[in-house]
């Protein structure tokens, strides 16, 4: 999202996680920002009953945990790499004296601040209120759309099934069914047990 020399010019030091190896705990202090270089980070929180729901997978050039910086409050999720991954990590105060110095980059972690909340909108209403192929289906059409695709082109999910669920409040045996379905109706396909939209 912001160009890597950009963070590096402004302090952001390289940091190396392992898979299984946390980033943040819900509940720690927000200190820092932080940009993918590769790998794969997930960030979710779990229910008093211990189910977990996913609130974002994050790939090579994202960014993420970056609200509470801005209103000094801890993470509301925790953030795990699911992959070993490299990243970006930029303190607090270099992150704000960089997006007070460069007004672009502050406009473009805006939009991609306001798309998120946009996600997160959409999603509760279709978790409150509907079906679960309705769920799956708009999740699975918000990635599409995230990866600027046009409509008509074939776009491989690279979400598990579980993924799927965590992301949507749904059992997994919920998803597999959902999927099955909307590949009898022709919505999406499956290769290789890969799903397609």
């Amino acid at each position: 999202m912001i160009d890597p020399s950009i963070l590096q010019e402004a302090g952001a030091k390289k940091i190396h996680l392992k898979k299984g190896e946390w980033v943040f705990r819900q509940g720690d202090h927000a200190l820092n920002y932080f940009q993918l270089i590769d790998g794969q980070i997930k960030m979710s929180n779990f229910s008093e009953q211990g189910q977990e729901f996913v609130q974002g997978l994050f790939t090579e050039g994202q960014s993420f945990g970056e609200p509470p910086l801005f209103v000094d409050v801890t993470y509301p999720a925790s953030a795990l790499a699911t992959t070993d991954s490299n990243l970006l990590k930029l303190g607090k105060d270099k992150f704000m004296d960089l997006l007070l110095a460069n007004p672009s980059v502050n406009l473009e972690v805006s939009k991609n601040l306001a798309k998120r909340l946009h996600y997160k909108a959409v999603m509760a209403t279709e978790i409150s209120s509907h079906d679960p192929e309705h769920r799956v289906l708009t999740l699975l059409k918000y990635l599409k759309a995230e990866m600027n695709l046009n409509t008509d082109e074939l776009f491989a999910i690279e979400l598990t099934r579980q993924q799927i669920a965590d992301m949507t409040g749904l059992r997994v045996e919920t998803v597999i069914r959902a999927i099955k379905k909307m590949e009898s109706e022709g919505i999406l396909i499956i290769k290789n047990r890969k799903v397609y939209l």
